[in-house]
């Protein structure tokens, strides 16, 4: 999609200043290392530099450089290497203010990165408790096999679109993992915002955790909804520090139970034979379905084509506002197509979200999955 090309041409040329900042800094403070043990002949560095200092010089150069290669190749802890450098850096500056004043500048910049580096992927982050969240749920166990046998008590459509998936003779499924790309937005007339997003659902207790990295006009938004046996959250933060959204309770829960059963048809179809769902035949290419979990009963129609793909979703039992507050539950329908191998099954490969106000239907979000697995371990 274009919007996610450019917002990640942004990203990425904001990344490579960045990573150029911290090359030349650190190359800087290597003079002083330099000067200090007479490598050198450096007329520009006035003051003298004793050997001690000289090699705190050297510590903040290879500190600086690593900072920029942790960037590069562990982004998750490139902060806290940062911060060490930063510390370093400054108390030599300060050392050599007279010749070194203006590195302050270079240091400041660093400041800033490493507080919004801390902020994205530090503890307290949403991206940390993602991790946390995945860290606790159950991981896969040989399971036993789908059968053929096993959808018999289904009606003939999604008998059908089960096998058309491919999932029959497959171990049955205990999680699956989903990265997606795409764009969502706040409303009809809002501009689209792209994102890249992770997800987890386990299926031996209902869970479901979905982290979505966005950008809203050229800034960085995390979000994070989570669904486990304590109900359903979701959290909104702008450069991963401004809350923005902060919901929970029975409204969001009994919301979020629309979209598990979503996940469950559309990403793992060979489940749909558990005992929390209920059917009611429709026709030969649609049916009713209900779907039980802990309090909440939802219902969707579920519409097949004559190539027994699921083409859309549709519920009556989903509320636009995430706390309610806004107004009464509306229809959410997900049409979705493109059908293809998606890793262990054929499963959709793009899909829309879509509102169904009195004022008319709008597209809320366009969804493109990039990988698929099933049964992943921690």
């Amino acid at each position: 999609m274009r919007l996610r090309a450019r917002a990640e041409r942004g990203e990425s040329m904001a990344r490579i200043a960045f990573l150029i900042l911290l090359g030349v800094h650190g190359l800087i403070h290597l003079l002083g290392f330099a000067k200090a043990f007479g490598l050198a002949e450096l007329p520009q560095l006035v003051l003298p530099i004793s050997r001690p200092w000289g090699a705190l010089w050297l510590a903040a150069g290879v500190l600086t450089l690593a900072t920029g290669a942790m960037l590069l190749l562990a982004p998750r802890w490139w902060w806290a290497v940062g911060a060490v450098a930063l510390v370093a850096s400054q108390a030599v500056i300060l050392s050599s203010w007279g010749d070194a004043k203006f590195g302050t500048i270079a240091n400041v910049v660093l400041l800033l990165g490493v507080a919004w580096g801390f902020a994205h992927q530090g503890p307290f982050s949403l991206p940390a408790e993602f991790r946390r969240d995945l860290a606790v749920a159950t991981p896969a166990r040989p399971g036993a096999m789908l059968a053929d046998a096993d959808l018999a008590p289904l009606p003939p459509p999604v008998q059908r679109y089960i096998r058309a998936s491919g999932v029959v003779g497959q171990p049955r499924v205990q999680n699956f993992r989903a990265i997606w790309t795409g764009r969502i937005r706040g409303g009809p007339d809002q501009d689209w915002m792209a994102f890249t997003a992770e997800q987890l659902n386990t299926f031996d207790l209902p869970r479901r955790f979905f982290l979505m990295d966005a950008v809203m006009k050229g800034l960085p938004v995390d979000v994070l909804h989570a669904f486990d046996e304590s109900g359903a959250t979701m959290r909104v933060r702008l450069l991963s520090v401004k809350t923005m959204v902060d919901a929970g309770g029975p409204v969001l829960t009994r919301s979020e139970t629309v979209t598990l059963f979503n996940d469950l048809c559309l990403l793992a179809p060979g489940e749909l034979v558990g005992p929390s769902v209920t059917w009611e035949p429709v026709d030969g290419h649609t049916v009713r379905a209900h779907y039980t979990l802990g309090p909440n009963t939802i219902s969707a129609t579920l519409r097949f084509n004559e190539a027994d793909e699921l083409v859309d979703f549709a519920s009556d039992d989903r509320n636009p506002s995430p706390d309610g507050s806004d107004s009464p539950p509306i229809r959410w329908t997900t049409p979705v197509g493109d059908y293809g191998q998606m890793g262990p099954a054929r499963v959709l490969r793009k899909g829309e979200t879509k509102w169904h106000p009195e004022s008319g239907a709008w597209t809320y979000g366009e969804f493109e999955l990039q990988s698929l697995e099933y049964n992943v371990g921690r």
